[in-house]
């Protein structure tokens, strides 16, 4: 996993961030039937990666984030099954201190995207925006 883009400005001089994570498909699902211990250590693992990722992130008061998924196949995806990934995730922004909580008046989660990329890797990245 990588960080990309750390701490750049937007044409409105918002601050704006990119995680990068390598994983070629989320690895919480909606639809997925796992025991329920596997299934916090997938949920833990997507949210320590997360903590990591953005721990030199400063605490940005309120933001909005945006997980897409980039596919290599035009397979039919549906996007609500990657929520708990991105729930996942937002969690562990919280563990980084990004925000102080993921209630809706600290952070606005935005619906996943599936972007489909030809001849690309397939991976995940979450967009952290710092808004008011």
């Amino acid at each position: 996993m990588t960080l990309l883009n750390e701490q750049h400005q937007t044409p409105g001089g918002e601050f704006v961030t990119v995680l990068h994570f390598d994983y070629p498909r989320p690895p919480v699902t909606a639809n997925q039937r796992l025991h329920w211990a596997h299934k916090a250590k997938l949920t833990r693992s997507v949210r320590d990666a997360t903590a990591k990722l953005a721990h030199r992130i400063p605490e940005l008061g309120k933001c909005r984030v945006e997980l897409t998924w980039f596919v290599t196949t035009k397979a039919r995806r549906d996007a609500d099954n990657i929520v708990p990934t991105l729930k996942a995730m937002c969690d562990g922004l919280v563990d980084a201190g990004v925000v102080t909580d993921d209630t809706p008046d600290l952070m606005v989660k935005v619906m996943p995207v599936i972007e489909y990329v030809k001849g690309g890797i397939a991976h995940m990245e979450l967009r952290i925006e710092k808004i008011e």
